[in-house]
């Protein structure tokens, strides 16, 4: 356990600035990250559960829908800051391995919100949810190690 809290404060023997240490020192307890990380996380799982059952309301059901099916990825996505820290976070967001996967997600976020809200494209608004859905996956998976490439390799032996 104490090496996992390590590896997500981010002590695993890698150098740190000044800055970077004022932060660790102002930072929450353990046992406080762990609590805001469930809530964050349940609190993303609730908003995704109401907007998929706000779905079928007449009329605005689909806007609803998108926006709190993409409410809920993004405090899911953000409960993580509980657990690494943000600036830690965002670097890890945008590594050279993540890089597609964190922008495709962040996009697949905003196209949802634009087709539902401006555009009023029901089908669209939609399919930006299931590839939303699939962005945010693959972005979950790349931090899991050769989770990719058992994926693919699962995939590629379905196909063939």
């Amino acid at each position: 356990m104490d090496k996992l809290k390590k590896v997500l404060s981010g002590q695993d023997n890698e150098e740190r600035n000044g800055f970077e240490e004022v932060i660790e020192t102002s930072s929450l307890s353990w046992g406080t990250r762990i609590k805001g990380f469930i809530a964050c996380f349940v609190i993303g799982v609730a908003c995704s559960i109401l907007g998929t059952c706000l779905l079928w309301v007449p009329g605005k059901g689909l806007a609803l829908f998108a926006i709190f099916y993409t409410i809920g990825n993004v405090s899911s996505l953000g409960s993580t800051f509980f657990l690494m820290g943000p600036l830690k976070q965002l670097k890890k967001m945008f590594e050279m391995t993540r890089l597609i996967a964190t922008i495709v997600m962040l996009l697949c976020l905003i196209l949802t919100l634009c087709a539902a809200l401006w555009w009023k494209i029901k089908g669209l608004a939609l399919l930006f949810c299931i590839l939303q859905f699939f962005a945010m996956a693959w972005y979950s998976i790349s931090f899991i190690p050769f989770a990719r490439d058992a994926v693919k390799k699962c995939f590629s032996t379905c196909i063939s």
